[in-house]
């Protein structure tokens, strides 16, 4: 067999396909598009599933790639020699093209002619056939046609040869094997079995069924063929390994881990695990965040398993004594030379990435360290008690409080063979949901949903009039009062003082909450009757629902009453509709044709946009885009309405939005008159009829809500003088504390930064000589043990960093010796301890020595045989933790 390195084989494999006429169709995005109900693309076929289900493909019928992929249900299994969460699929297809004759002769080709695989070494499986699919005659002819030897051809049932969803597209497939030249376990030694004798190299699927709903099988009209080879897989199996840590892919990030942990690959079973873990994790996450998608670490979906991925590796970084800074150092490798010409995106993006994982690791380690200390109370407390289970309350608690994934939990209990209540949780985390639920529906919510209205209503398909685009006002009769009781929601004929209801009538001028845009407030009344307007909803018939809370009187059914809009509360929301419109248009104009609308909340008080594109805009971006609102604005457009059939609007060129049903009639709003409009939409809601109506427009955040969505929030009007008054208020407030007029606060901060920075020196200069001060003292009074000049004392350090100085200048005067300093932080205790090599070569261990010591007073920590840190809780027990220290260094090297 020929070996390859990992850049090698992506280029072989797309080199021969493109030979044989296919397309590379490049990888897309790591995180799925949601059409297929999964957080990420987990098979190379996955992103083209539209094609294989018949939607022509804009490249042809013959395609090929190599497709990154992320996958995390068996992410226990990492941390063995096989296992990872990234992995690439080096795919090829045929879109009704080619079938089993040319697949099955271009695999063999590929194994023997490209791959260097000797025929004799390679079987091949195929459809055995049952009650819904003959046996794959045709495939077996073909693989021996191709080459393989007529006796290594196997015949395996469905669980093993057949692919297909749960209806659609379906078939048999072939899989490959290598045989090793190994005895058979038994009689019934073959593919499929776990003996290590056949290891599958590849698959070929055939999909030349089509699946009903009701479980029969036709055939497909469009014949396609799927192949998948896993590019790590291969690439191990090809260099003589089955560990896929020692392939290219690895070796560099091994060898880093190796000489920041002072652990040897394969020395230590337990270790090793964490040295994968820690490889793996960093490495998906690098891709992730690198991804066009930009993902970061989040509390939900796809940012929920990112954060999983990060902070597992932290945990495992920190059993090898690693760093932050040495994690970040691993992520370089990994964009900087192992993907470095592969995935582009990553260099592109190096910067977004490391500050991303600076941001989780720091996020994390905030609370790591005391959330270890409860887990080992939690676990002490188990194992006191007889107890081989993490209760669900507790596992909450760390996952409420120090920010421990329920999996974290999962796996530290599995290491100290406990289990975890893992229904007990979930049930711990409903019921602090429920709380929170509870606490907002007693802060105004009604008794009574429109989601619970009665059948004869809800099927009841006489739509209400809307009247209020001109209108503000209007005469209504009554069609249904609907009031709750301990049954639910039912019709009544009749509502009093002090009801909620909700009210149906046959015309309205109230707009109902749709499209992003909230409801009208206002009054419903009669010459006896009022009513407060609670909320406005739309149903599916298209009936108005008013939900009401009667102020005074009675109101009956048949009645008429009176249904008037708040005429500032309806400028208030038309200002932020109309301005939202503006916005769409000045995003496309500043970032590109590609900004679509991706959602909107437009209140009265505010505006949400939510839009596609693949990173945060920059302060000159939002600059312009808040500059061009405003010059719309200013230019006074008008903003007109047509009601027009969707063909014609369509011809137009009106903006529709992505995932919206529109009827065969729509609403199109033109901001600057259809003539020659600034922004053309489809849009039903509520807007004003000039745009210098919006007085003024204010951006006030730019984020990133979802991979590749960002959101804007701005305001208009009102508000914006109330954000402009409160500014100059903190102007002013701003020049009479730095004592400077408002056009010197900016130069007199900077002065007075420089003058911090300048005492911030100083400070350190005699921090510095206090430092070397204290170290030729500790050098003078170090103690001989066993060979190794020991320095074991407190000392007055500022914090971690200054004592980590300190320990460095006393090691430096050292030519075998060992530091191990103490201070006292005020609430706690910091340790570090320091050796030259001379003395680990003797026997000395920081990590062992800082362990041990910790412990005495409460704490915990370790690193490396040549440096560690740690922290204890009991200041006072310091001098007990310096006696540990030379207890367990003389244990060290006096062994």
């Amino acid at each position: 067999m020929r070996q390859f390195t990992s850049k090698e084989l992506r280029k072989t494999w797309k080199e021969f396909y493109i030979e044989r006429g296919h397309v590379d169709v490049g990888a897309v995005s790591l995180v799925s598009d949601g059409s297929t109900g999964v957080l990420f693309n987990v098979a190379g076929m996955q992103p083209l599933m539209p094609f294989l289900l018949g939607e022509k493909h804009p490249l042809g019928t013959r395609l090929c790639n190599v497709q990154g992929c992320v996958r995390t249900n068996d992410i226990d299994s990492v941390g063995d020699r096989s296992h990872v969460t990234f992995f690439e699929m080096m795919g090829s297809w045929s879109l009704g093209d080619y079938f089993k004759e040319e697949r099955c002769k271009w695999s063999y080709e590929l194994l023997t002619g490209v791959f260097g695989f000797d025929k004799d070494h390679l079987a091949a499986t195929v459809f055995a056939g049952d009650e819904n699919a003959p046996r794959d005659e045709e495939g077996a002819q073909f693989r021996i046609a191709s080459g393989f030897k007529p006796e290594n051809i196997y015949y395996l049932g469905a669980d093993d040869n057949w692919w297909g969803l749960e209806y659609g597209p379906c078939g048999p497939d072939s899989e490959m094997f290598y045989i090793a030249d190994v005895p058979d376990c038994g009689p019934n030694c073959g593919p499929g079995c776990s003996c290590g004798k056949y290891t599958e190299i590849g698959n070929d699927v055939f999909m030349q069924y089509e699946k009903h709903q009701d479980g029969t099988l036709t055939p497909l009209k469009q014949k396609n063929v799927d192949t998948g080879w896993g590019l790590e897989r291969i690439l191990a199996f090809l260099n003589g390994t089955k560990d896929v840590y020692k392939t290219d892919l690895f070796t560099d990030a091994i060898a880093f881990i190796e000489k920041s942990s002072g652990v040897k690959y394969d020395s230590d079973e337990k270790l090793t695990r964490s040295m994968r873990v820690l490889a793996d994790h960093i490495r998906t996450s690098v891709m992730l965040i690198g991804d066009a998608a930009k993902l970061v670490p989040s509390n939900a979906g796809a940012g929920y398993v990112l954060r999983r991925l990060i902070r597992r590796a932290v945990r495992h970084a920190r059993t090898l004594g690693m760093s932050t800074e040495q994690i970040l150092d691993l992520a370089k490798i990994y964009i900087d030379s192992v993907y470095d010409d592969s995935y582009p995106l990553l260099a592109k993006n190096r910067e977004f990435i490391l500050n991303e994982l600076d941001k989780e690791i720091a996020r994390f380690e905030s609370t790591l360290e005391n959330g270890i200390k409860e887990f080992k109370k939690i676990l002490d407390d188990k194992k006191a008690a007889g107890s081989s289970e993490i209760d669900g309350e507790s596992a909450f608690y760390l996952y409420d409080t120090f920010g421990f994934p329920i999996e974290l939990t999962v796996e530290m209990a599995s290491e100290e063979g406990l289990k975890v209540d893992e229904e007990g949780f979930k049930a711990a985390m409903e019921k602090q949901k429920e709380t929170a639920r509870a606490a907002t529906k007693a802060k105004g919510d009604l008794a009574l949903s429109v989601n619970e209205i009665p059948d004869e209503v809800a099927k009841d398909s006489n739509a209400t009039e809307y009247d209020g685009y001109d209108n503000l006002k209007c005469d209504a009769k009554v069609i249904y009062i609907l009031k709750s009781d301990e049954e639910g929601v039912k019709v009544v004929d009749s509502a009093s003082e002090g009801d909620d209801i909700i009210l149906v009538t046959d015309k309205t001028v109230l707009y109902a909450t749709m499209g992003g845009q909230i409801h009208d407030e206002g009054k419903i009344s009669t010459a006896g009757f009022e009513a407060d307007v609670i909320s406005v909803d739309k149903d599916a018939q298209g009936k108005y629902l008013h939900t009401l809370k009667v102020v005074k009187g009675t109101v009956s059914t048949g009645g008429t009453v009176s249904i008037e809009v708040d005429k500032k509360n309806r400028l208030a929301i038309a200002r932020n509709h109309t301005a939202t419109h503006i916005l769409l248009s000045a995003l496309q104009k500043i970032l590109g044709d590609h900004v679509e609308q991706a959602g909107s909340y437009v209140g009265n008080d505010r505006l949400r946009f939510d839009f596609n594109n693949s990173q945060a805009m920059t302060a000159e971006e939002i600059a312009k885009v808040e500059e061009m609102v405003n010059d719309v604005v200013l230019q006074a457009l008008p903003v007109e309405t047509k009601v027009l059939a969707i063909e014609d609007a369509k011809k137009l060129g009106a903006t529709a939005i992505f995932g919206e049903k529109y009827g065969e009639v729509v609403r199109v709003v033109a901001v600057g008159g259809f003539e020659a409009p600034f922004d053309l939409e489809f849009c039903g809601g509520t807007h004003l009829t000039n745009s210098a109506q919006i007085g003024q427009f204010r951006i006030v955040s730019e984020s990133g809500i979802a991979a590749g969505i960002r959101r804007i929030e701005a305001v208009t009007g009102e508000r914006c003088y109330e954000m402009n008054k409160a500014d100059r208020t903190l102007i002013d407030e701003a020049t009479t504390a730095l004592k400077t007029p408002k056009d010197k606060i900016v130069e007199r901060i900077d002065a007075l930064h420089a003058e911090v920075k300048s005492l911030e020196k100083e400070l350190a200069e005699i921090e510095k000589a206090k430092a070397g001060s204290f170290a030729d003292s500790a050098v003078s009074g170090a103690k001989d043990i066993g060979g190794v000049k020991a320095v074991i004392a407190a000392c007055d350090a500022a914090d971690a960093a200054a004592m980590r100085d300190t320990a460095d200048k006393i090691r430096d005067k050292l030519d075998c010796g060992v530091v191990f300093l103490a201070a006292n932080g005020g609430d706690k205790l910091l340790f570090t301890a320091m050796a030259t090599k001379s003395a680990v070569d003797k026997g000395a261990h920081c990590g062992n020595i800082i362990k041990e010591a910790a412990k005495v007073c409460g704490g915990g920590g370790g690193g490396r045989p040549d440096m560690a840190q740690a922290g204890g809780k009991d200041v006072s027990k310091l001098a007990d933790a310096l006696a540990k220290a030379e207890e367990v260094l003389a244990s060290q090297v006096n062994g």
